[in-house]
């Protein structure tokens, strides 16, 4: 038998499943450029290993990707610090580049262009907006954290924050020659990170807003 009792419990398990979400979102969005953004600089990395070696094409593509993610995975932690090495990861990265270059297999080479897409993707924090709820507010002075300087460093606010027209712009013009060096499979992933890209700047100030109200209500 369904009580009134047992509704109001449905109701109230929802509500606060929906707040989790919201509050889940609302820690991602306090990035300073879209994943995709990452991702896009990431697999232009891997294009000059697609054109000097197009058989690696593949393993560079999909270490591109893992590592233009892998820093904001601390989204679930201190976001822009756990996993954010600015400086740290350059010294595994240019290691493993030296070693692609002198004993090339998919492995070498998914491991260096991993770890320097990781490591760009730390550096190029610095260039976006604090890391807020609402960046575009300006109301901290937080990029990333360098673990080498033992503090965060500025944000530049080169690009104001992520999903904003500048971001979306920069993620157009990084995806368009990825188009031409690469081959279907990963053209399909650039579109579609591409449409992610922009369903997500269209989305960026109304889930902040939503987040922000429901973080306040805690």
């Amino acid at each position: 038998m369904v009580t009134v009792s047992s509704v109001t419990d449905d109701r109230q398990l929802a509500s606060r499943g929906l707040r989790r979400s919201y509050i889940a979102v609302g820690r991602h969005l306090e990035t300073t450029m879209m994943a995709t953004t990452h991702v896009f600089v990431g697999l232009l990395l891997a294009g000059g290993v697609a054109m000097l070696a197009p058989d690696y094409a593949g393993v560079a593509a999909a270490g591109a990707i893992l590592g233009g993610l892998v820093p904001d995975f601390d989204v679930v932690g201190a976001h822009r610090k756990t996993l954010h090495f600015p400086v740290y990861y350059w010294l595994p990265a240019i290691g493993a580049t030296v070693l692609a270059f002198m004993v090339p297999t998919p492995t070498t080479v998914f491991l260096a262009v991993c770890l320097l897409a990781a490591a760009v993707h730390c550096l190029t924090d610095v260039i976006g907006g604090s890391h807020e709820l609402r960046p575009w507010e300006g109301n901290r002075d937080r990029a990333v954290y360098s673990h080498y300087h033992g503090r965060w460093l500025e944000p530049r606010r080169w690009i104001a924050y992520d999903g904003s027209p500048g971001d979306l712009a920069f993620a157009a013009v990084l995806a368009v020659p990825l188009l031409f060096v690469f081959e279907t499979a990963v053209q399909f992933v650039v579109i579609g990170m591409l449409l992610v890209s922009i369903s997500y700047a269209l989305l960026r100030k109304p889930l902040a807003s939503g987040a922000g109200w429901l973080l306040d209500r805690n």
